[in-house]
């Protein structure tokens, strides 16, 4: 074998280095993204120009979520003004995102309630509900948390 091949056989073995040793013995190299199946479930109603949000994420596993985000963007504008939740903040007139707070895998994090003021009194709105951060976390079963969700101005809760 040429000093060349021994060299670069050398290179290609130094990336398939195993750090430490036994069961939790793991792979040098770049940290794998965690696998992680987040749900947003809940339900919306609008009346008379009140807009009422309640919303649980769930992480269904298997890997632990430190933090995600959860988007909700309406179809209407919503009355300035209004104070949210401290893990809540406002990314336009239409659009609010929330800290999920820790998701372990197979368990649920606390529940989240918004009471928004739509800017008039519309007959319906449109919530467009999805998961924009999970910490590094992939999800290979997106489908359970996002939502659209049409919501008529009759108070009844539509689930989602």
């Amino acid at each position: 074998m040429s000093v060349m091949r021994k060299a670069l056989l050398g290179v290609a073995l130094t990336g398939a280095v195993v750090v430490g040793a036994g069961e939790g013995a793991r792979a040098a190299g770049p940290p794998v993204a965690s696998e992680a199946d987040l749900a947003h479930h809940g339900h919306v109603s609008l009346s008379e120009g009140r807009l009422g949000v309640w919303l649980v994420s769930e992480n269904h596993g298997p890997s632990h979520v430190p933090q995600a985000t959860v988007r909700l963007a309406f179809s209407e504008p919503l009355a300035g003004g209004q104070e949210l939740p401290p893990a809540c903040l406002w990314t336009s007139a239409r659009v609010v995102a929330c800290r999920t707070g820790e998701l372990r895998a197979a368990g649920a994090a606390g529940e989240l309630a918004l009471d928004l003021r739509t800017a008039g009194s519309p007959e319906e709105v449109t919530v467009d509900i999805g998961t924009v951060w999970s910490d590094g976390s992939t999800d290979d079963n997106p489908l359970n948390d996002r939502h659209r969700v049409l919501v008529l101005a009759t108070g009844d809760p539509y689930v989602f």
